[in-house]
């Protein structure tokens, strides 16, 4: 019933065993799962919407409130509100509760697998700058910037968050990881970009999906793989 738990529903459920998902995770632009998603019925959030469908399981994350929890407990419905990730480990503690929810908790074993295998492999961190539409960026200590930190790049600390034209001109990161979420979008914060201080960078500028940050959950595993291996 959520962007973000949908992943981990993506990932760890079987196809017979989803009922439904939220409409934000068939969206192309929102995620990268979303193909996968087109195969079940969506909803908008609310429990209403899927009762029909006669689940055992309700998966959200920070939403639903009181009224949900209530008519879920009368239908025998059982609820898992996950946490937002405030961390990597909490990512890898979600996948293993969704797993468990479903009866088998070795479920979420490749994925933890392959994060602990990542984090075995030391790297030497370059000095970078995370930029979304209108400069926004990431915080030292955010789940955001731990993933990065597993590409080999470190968040550089800014004022605000938010990284701007100056700071790009006085003093450049040695990379400048830029996010193409909705990037074909016509708005004030994609046309930031076309600023001459940031194209003048182009040569230290790599390309991450923005999709897979606005949950920085599961699916940035792949994102971070994928980073390691753009030559820079």
């Amino acid at each position: 019933m959520n962007l973000c738990s949908d992943e981990y529903l993506l990932l760890l459920a079987r196809p017979g065993e989803i009922a439904s998902v939220s409409r934000l995770a068939q969206d192309p632009a929102e995620s990268p799962l979303w193909r996968q998603a087109r195969s079940y019925p969506a909803n908008r959030g609310a429990i209403e919407q899927v009762i029909g469908q006669r689940p055992s399981l309700l998966l959200t994350m920070g939403g639903g409130g009181r009224s949900t929890g209530a008519i879920a407990a009368r239908l025998g419905i059982k609820v898992i509100g996950l946490p937002y990730a405030a961390s990597i480990d909490d990512v890898a503690a979600n996948m293993r509760a969704v797993a468990v929810a479903f009866g088998d908790g070795r479920r979420a074993d490749a994925w933890v697998a392959r994060l602990k295998a990542m984090r075995g492999v030391p790297s030497a961190l370059k000095d970078t700058i995370w930029v979304s539409g209108g400069g926004t960026s990431l915080s030292p200590g955010s789940p955001g910037a731990e993933w990065l930190a597993l590409a080999g790049l470190k968040q550089r600390r800014l004022a605000g968050g938010r990284a701007d034209l100056e700071t790009l001109l006085v003093r450049p990161p040695a990379v400048l990881v830029r996010s193409d979420y909705r990037r074909g979008q016509m708005s004030q914060g994609v046309r930031w970009f076309d600023h001459p201080i940031v194209k003048r960078l182009e040569a230290r500028t790599v390309t991450t999906d923005g999709r897979a940050w606005t949950c920085a959950g599961p699916l940035m595993l792949d994102e971070v793989e994928r980073l390691r291996r753009v030559p820079r």
